[in-house]
């Protein structure tokens, strides 16, 4: 009897608890999974519960977008947790350096990183209400921290284009138009940059404000929600090979574990899922291994439907998916994560301590010399990763040398950069830093190589016994005190500060020049590329000197004076190779046929990086503009070219290189204007095996990858004489993104892989991939008339985060003639 009068008293308790609160349903007026909640609508929601349930709902704007929608996380608690959250947050984290004693789970869930698999956010919803009322009790040891929207301008974007284009009633045929996106899709965010790779990156605004909050908290458990195709089922833990070597036994068990607590639900209601496929743990950037290589259990939760879904769609197989159907999907697996994780509480709480403290990784330093803005741009990183460094000591030190992919050693000084790998992010440094890392599975769902020396363009050795260095002291702004009598200033060019640098000089109306040759001024030594702001050229400039010292000192550039033109060796300053940096128009092609994410890239870097305008001209309408009002045009990468670049579009813009203008041709745009037709360019004849071998079915996908490169580094070989490659050395490390490959032109081969340079210093190549770039282009000019067509065939925007091709763009844009 007494049994049975507490089972009421805890069934009326939860009655009262759901009477108290609105389900999303009731409160925005339509029944879940018949509409599409607009972003703001998702916001007065949660306000909403934290105004009802303040007691155990505490809502924060962790920041807003470019869009200028807000960014909310809410924690989700008992009242008693919520009382005592910051005492919670402190003793977890204490377990980091091994002191804590914590009780409770801590929990992530991330919702809608990619706008248009828009379900996740209405299952956000759903799934919060449910753990204030009728699944609390998983709240009494558990705090739940829920992102609802990592990415609103995407999922607006989405929605808007779902609520103007559809039936009424929605229609299920996916011939209709409501199925079929634009390409300007709501996949990424403002621009157009995908959320879910640049985790570890953060080159957008949204992943810097929210890892501030990561940071705080490092959960035990993060999960980060998605969608895939129609026709997947739905795919949940644990992930597929390969696992980064460094995710623990239990971290592993723990996705089997999560996973069989899902498959029970899905097995009761008759769903189908699949498990250990496609997603893998490896690539550092991704909502799942981000937090793994931070201690936590990171997985992808995958829904099929996605963008073309709409509120419903009928599948190949005659079935109908609603958006119903994939609600009740993520939420169900929402709450068993929430489930599980409160089961275990004490087991995540022990693990993630032995995570922090058990580290023996064979590389217990990384050191690094090199230009001073590109370390600068390093340390601007690991602070935000809250990873600790030291300068460095005048010492030699040995070990394996990133440069030459051989032990060897390297004088360091107070200007070398050491990052300790006995730190609390100690695990997170190995996988950013390691040389190349260790591949269980050659078949990856991303790049497999991404070592941030490279990326950074930093001379580095790995050290097998720590290092030890002194407190690092940031770069102080420099002062320039200016005097009118100066004949000129000189700096250098090394660098995307520098670009920024002469960008705003660009803009505030002061000429510079730059040299095509070496030269030597009061015994001291200017390569290639070095800015000479000169006297005469601005005499008109009224404000010239207060001007130059402002943004001098804005980017921090030491200026040398110099009291006349007449240089000690190499040309003077008047001479014909020094040439005056013209103030370039630019413009880039979007819409089909280019890659949202390749735009994307560009116009991040001329917006957020470089700032320096630049007009966008859509596909649509290129035929109707004049060109000539240019000076530059930039196609970046994409699919769809040869439809687009017809026989008289190509012919015009031939014309316009001709007379002047300067083309540059990224990636998958090259293959539409070289060849016969096109400009000089020839992509590589590749000879193939005129023997047929047999193969089973089962290892069709093994034979494949012979011929693809999954984002690998590869070390080429550089014309530095070459204005391209102003400020570079003769060597650089590309990071290659497929198996594209063009011949050597007759000229202008500015970077290019050598004859048995084809094997990559760290990442998976193939077999027949690796012979079929041996030879080949990847950066080049081509004069052609008065103009020029620079070639990328690799991209150095590539997601925004290497850093050391940045300044191959620049040069292509103010160097190249």
């Amino acid at each position: 009897m007494k049994k049975a009068l507490l089972l009421f008293a805890l069934l009326a308790m939860v009655n009262a608890l759901a009477q108290e609160l609105k389900s999303p349903s009731e409160f925005l007026g339509y029944e879940l999974g018949t509409q599409f909640t607009r972003h703001h609508e998702v916001v007065d929601y949660y306000q909403y519960l934290a105004k009802v349930a303040p007691d155990r709902v505490q809502l924060n704007e962790y920041g807003k977008t470019n869009e200028r929608r807000p960014l909310l996380l809410a924690y989700v608690s008992s009242a008693e947790n919520i009382k005592n959250l910051e005492n919670i947050r402190a003793e977890h984290l204490k377990n980091t350096s091994g002191e804590g004693n914590p009780s409770k789970a801590i929990v992530w869930l991330s919702y809608n990183v990619h706008g248009n698999e828009s379900v996740s956010t209405e299952a956000s919803m759903q799934t919060t209400y449910e753990l204030l009322t009728t699944k609390s009790d998983y709240l009494e040891n558990t705090v739940v921290l829920v992102d609802p929207c990592i990415n609103p301008d995407g999922r607006d974007r989405y929605v808007n284009w779902y609520n103007e284009t559809k039936n009424t009633p929605n229609n299920v045929d996916p011939n209709s138009k409501e199925h079929h996106e634009g390409w300007l899709s709501g996949r990424a965010n403002h621009y157009m940059f995908d959320l879910n790779r640049d985790w570890a990156w953060l080159t957008q605004v949204e992943s810097q404000q929210r890892l501030k909050f990561f940071n705080k908290w490092l959960p035990h458990v993060h999960v980060d929600f998605h969608e895939q195709g129609v026709d997947n089922p739905y795919y949940f833990s644990p992930a597929a090979e390969p696992y980064h070597e460094v995710i623990t036994d239990f971290q592993r068990d723990f996705q089997k574990t999560v996973g069989k607590n899902h498959a029970r639900y899905f097995d009761a209601n008759g769903w189908f899922y699949f498990t250990k496929e496609v997603f893998d743990l490896l690539y550092p950037s991704y909502g799942d291994t981000y937090p793994t290589y931070n201690g936590g259990i990171g997985m992808t939760y995958e829904q099929g439907g996605s963008g073309r879904a709409g509120l419903g769609i009928i599948t190949s197989i005659g079935d109908t998916l609603t958006l119903k159907d994939r609600i009740a999907h993520h939420h169900t697996t929402g709450l068993s994560t929430v489930e599980v994780a409160s089961k275990n509480a004490q087991k995540l709480n022990d693990e993630f301590k032995k995570f922090y403290t058990n580290k023996n990784f064979t590389y217990k330093s990384y050191v690094l010399n090199g230009d001073q803005d590109k370390i600068d741009a390093l340390t601007r990183l690991l602070d935000q990763h809250e990873i600790t460094y030291q300068a460095g000591k005048q010492a030699t030190v040995k070990g394996f040398r990133y440069k030459t992919g051989k032990t060897g050693s390297m004088k360091t000084s107070s200007n070398s950069l050491i990052i300790p790998g006995d730190q609390s992010k100690g695990t997170l440094v190995k996988v950013l830093f390691e040389p190349n890392a260790k591949l269980s599975d050659s078949v990856t769902y991303d790049i497999t190589a991404w070592s941030l020396p490279h990326a950074y363009g930093l001379d580095a050795i790995a050290t097998t016994t720590a290092v030890s260095g002194t407190a690092y002291a940031k770069t102080e702004s420099a002062t320039t005190n200016l005097s009118e009598s100066s004949y000129a200033f000189l700096t250098d060019w090394n660098s995307m500060n520098d670009a920024r640098f002469l960008a705003e000089l660009i803009q505030e109306n002061i000429r510079v020049r730059y040299n095509y040759k070496p030269f030597t001024l009061d015994g001291k030594s200017y390569p290639r590329g070095t800015l000479i702001i000169a006297k005469g050229d601005n005499k008109n400039h009224k404000a010239y000197l207060g001007t130059l010292q402002k943004v001098a000192e804005k980017h921090n550039k030491n200026l040398t004076p110099a009291q006349t033109g007449f240089v000690d060796s190499g040309k003077d300053f008047g001479s014909g190779w020094v040439q005056v940096v013209n103030d370039v128009k630019i413009a880039v092609l979007s819409g089909e046929p280019t890659s949202t994410l390749r735009f994307g890239e560009i116009w991040h870097f001329f917006e957020q990086q470089l700032h320096y305008p630049f007009a966008v001209i859509d596909a649509d309408y290129m035929n109707r503009v004049d060109l000539s009002e240019y000076d530059v045009l930039v196609l970046p990468g994409g699919w769809g070219y040869r439809r687009f670049m017809k026989e008289d579009t190509l012919k015009d813009l031939k014309e316009w290189v001709r007379n002047g203008g300067k083309l540059i041709a990224m990636g998958g745009s090259i293959d539409a204007i070289s060849g016969e037709k096109g400009f000089g360019l020839n992509k590589k004849e590749i000879k193939k095996d005129s023997a047929h071998t047999m193969r089973p079915f089962d290892g069709s996908e093994r034979e494949r990858i012979k011929n693809a490169i999954t984002g690998a580094i590869f070390k080429t070989k550089v014309d530095n004489t070459h204005p391209l490659a102003f400020g570079y050395d003769d060597n650089y490390f590309t990071l290659k993104l497929g198996n594209d490959a063009f011949d050597y032109m007759s000229e202008g081969n500015v970077v290019y892989l050598e004859e048995k340079q084809n094997k990559p210093v760290s990442g998976f190549a193939g077999s027949i991939a690796q012979k079929n770039i041996n030879k080949t282009l990847v950066f080049g000019v081509e004069d052609f008339g008065r103009g020029s067509v620079v070639y990328m065939v690799d991209n150095p925007l590539f997601r925004g985060f290497w850093e050391n091709g940045k300044l191959f763009f620049a040069n292509a844009l103010f160097m190249v003639d």
